[in-house]
This record gives structure tokens, sequence and C-alpha cells, in this order.
């Protein structure tokens, strides 16, 4: 109503479709103040621009059988702007309690709801704007935003920089080790070194260790971070390499094929864990409708920070806290991407950054880089790109 009389002071022509007045604050005296055309729910009328006001934030039972007759009588008849968020979603998990009708822009007040960029809300809510109302919101829930990092120092070295391990995967499986070596490097760690006996380097740059050797370099303080999984096999190298790893206590980023071996509970040494929804299935049992809800019980679980990777990315950490990263597009969906991320991660994290502040950061920057990258961009092209998105921060 309060909607209807500004369109309607601006000189635009409004009808409100309603079955009845609402009762509750404020609505009830915008709906006294408007003196225009009012009409039931089953007469709402197809017009240029269609405002979805039917149900807020707290909707959790399927729509009215009214309500969803009157969505699928206006149905492609005009731009849709939903406020709040799109009649017939659940707000904190976005699935669908009914035929929703889809919006082309999503006005939210105070603050994105998870339910805008989750499940079903992801395909529906359009574009979303955040609409301050002047609420003081405190929630363990972020949406992850454009990361601040402050670069090296003037008299940085190398180490000062951040150093990662990158424990390589089985051969004929080694690109993706090695992309996400050159994901750390390009995000700016100092110094990269390959735990293993492959035999093609990916860059110059980069320095290789066989297992005895690299096993010795996990007592040196300067080494920030360690990366296991991408291209790894279920075999004795593998689970050797993570008892030794838990032992060591260095901050781990747990990827694909390292994930088929975790142990269930605590994984006993700092971790950030980045499963697709098939791998975290096998950890942790289906995802179910609440995304959410099933990572923060992941991150509890494990004690270790979880991020599972999709169209929209959640991280969870053991504490509580937990961030949606929305900020990507789907030319990630390309063999290698997740390499690209677990390299990205282990970086920020040598470079002093918080496992979760790490995995969120990252997240954000890997979808930025996944928004440039465009047809026909493969994950190598990712990682050439990750010079320019850190200089556009």
């Amino acid at each position: 109503y309060g909607i209807a009389l500004r369109l309607a002071e601006a000189g635009v022509a409004v009808t409100v479709a309603a079955d009845g007045a609402p009762a509750a604050e404020p609505a009830a005296t915008m709906a006294r103040r408007w003196t225009g055309p009012v009409v039931p729910l089953a007469e709402a009328p197809p017009a240029p621009l269609i405002v979805d006001a039917l149900f807020g934030t707290g909707l959790a039972r399927p729509l009215p059988e009214g309500a969803q007759a009157a969505l699928n009588r206006v149905r492609w008849q005009g731009r849709v702007v939903a406020i709040d968020i799109v009649s017939g979603l659940e707000a904190d998990t976005g699935r669908a309690l009914g035929d929703v009708l889809p919006a082309e822009l999503t006005l939210s007040f105070g603050a994105a709801k998870p339910g805008q960029v989750l499940g079903e809300g992801a395909f529906v809510s359009g574009r979303l704007a955040v609409v301050d109302i002047g609420l003081c919101l405190e929630t363990p829930l972020a949406f992850t935003a454009r990361p601040r990092l402050a670069g090296p120092a003037r008299d940085a070295h190398k180490y000062a920089r951040g150093w990662v391990m990158v424990v390589e995967g089985t051969p004929g499986h080694g690109g993706a080790s090695g992309l996400s070596g050159l994901a750390a490097l390009r995000s700016g760690a100092g110094l990269v070194t390959l735990a293993g006996e492959g035999t093609a380097m990916p860059a110059l740059a980069l320095m290789r260790r066989n297992d005895e050797e690299a096993a010795t370099l996990l007592t040196d303080k300067r080494l920030g971070a360690v990366v296991i999984g991408p291209g790894m096999e279920a075999d004795a190298r593998a689970r050797g390499w993570l008892k030794r790893l838990s032992w060591a206590g260095k901050p781990l980023v747990i990827d694909a094929g390292a994930l088929r071996l975790l142990p269930q509970g605590p994984i006993g040494a700092p971790a950030v864990l980045t499963p697709h929804e098939g791998e975290f299935t096998q950890l942790f049992g289906p995802v179910g409708d609440d995304r959410l809800g099933a990572v923060l019980a992941a991150a509890r679980a494990c004690d270790a920070v979880v991020l599972l990777k999709g169209a929209a990315t959640i991280i969870a950490a053991p504490d509580g806290r937990a961030a949606i990263n929305a900020h990507a597009g789907p030319y990630l969906a390309t063999a290698g991407a997740g390499d690209v991320l677990a390299g990205m991660i282990a970086a920020l994290i040598a470079q002093g950054l918080p496992l979760f502040e790490a995995a969120q950061a990252a997240a954000w920057l890997h979808g930025e880089a996944g928004l440039r990258l465009g047809p026909g961009g493969i994950a190598d092209d990712l990682v050439a790109g990750l010079p320019a998105v850190l200089a556009s921060l």
C-alpha cells in the first residue's frame, strides 16, 4: 500500500490486488490512506509493472491456493519487482513453497537473506538490492564482499609474503596440483613448493621437492599453509601425507582426493575443507534443502572451516559463523577451477588471514576472476587473470 501511494503520487495508474485489508502496522495505516482501486486477488490484472508484496520473509507453509492462482494469472504479463523476497520462497533456505513468480528485481530490507541466493532463490530473485531502513542487525551470517587485502611491506622478502606447499597428485593427474600451486603464486604467495615426484614443472617460479625432502620442511616455521588433494588418489601415499600433516599442525586446505580419506570427527589440524556437493555428501550426508544448516553442522562436526562449492558458495566455521558468496558466474563450472580456489585460499592463509576470512576472500576473488573469464575460458585462464583482479581491489 505504501508503494501504491508513492506510485500514484508520481502519476502512475495503480491497482492493488488483495483479499482483505492488513491488520498489522504499519501496513494497516498505509491501507487506510489508499483511496485507489482495490480488487480481489482472483481478479489481479496483468500490468506492465507487477509489485510482488504478498508475503514477507516469515512464510514457511505452501502458498495458499488463492495466492498461487493470482501469481499464475499475472505470470509473464509484466516486469516483476519483489518486496523483501519473492513470495513463496523460504527466506532461510531458498526452498520454493509453490510455483513462485520470478522477479527481475528484489528489494531486500535491512540485509540480504540466504533464500535470495540459495536453492530456487538463486534463479528467481533477479537482481538483488539491499535497502537500508535504519535497522542495526547482528547476525553470524554474512555475504562476501570485495576484500581489503594489505599488500606486501616495502621490505618484504619471499617468506614474509607467504610460503605454501602443495602436495602433488598421482602421475597423470599432476595438472591439478600445478594449478593450485600457480594460483597460490598468482594470489600473492612469495614461494610455493610442490611436494612429489612429478616430471613437468607448470612454471619455472615453482619449486619442487620429493616427498622425503618436503616432509622435512614441515618443521620450518616459515611454511604458512599446505594444500593436499588436487589430483590425488586414495592410496597409501595420500594417507601417509594426511597423517604427517595432522601431526605437523600447519594450516591445511583439503580438497578433492584427500577429502575421501578424512576420518569421522575433528581433522586434528587447522583446516579448510573445499568439497563440491558430491564430496560433501560422501563426507557428511546429503545436503538437503537447508544447505546453510548442513554446512554449519559439517563445520562443527569436523572442527574445521567448510566451503561448499556451488552457484552460491557457502562457507561455515565451527564457531557458528557463516558466509555466502554469490559473486560468481557459470564460467567457473570448468575442470580445475576448484584446484585454483584451493591454492588461492592457501596463499591468503600463508599471508596471515585467518582461515574463515581467507576462505571468504578467496571465494569472492575466484568469483570475480570467473566473471571476467567469459566463454571458452579454462582454469589456466583463471590463474592468469588473478593479478588483474588483485590490482583492481
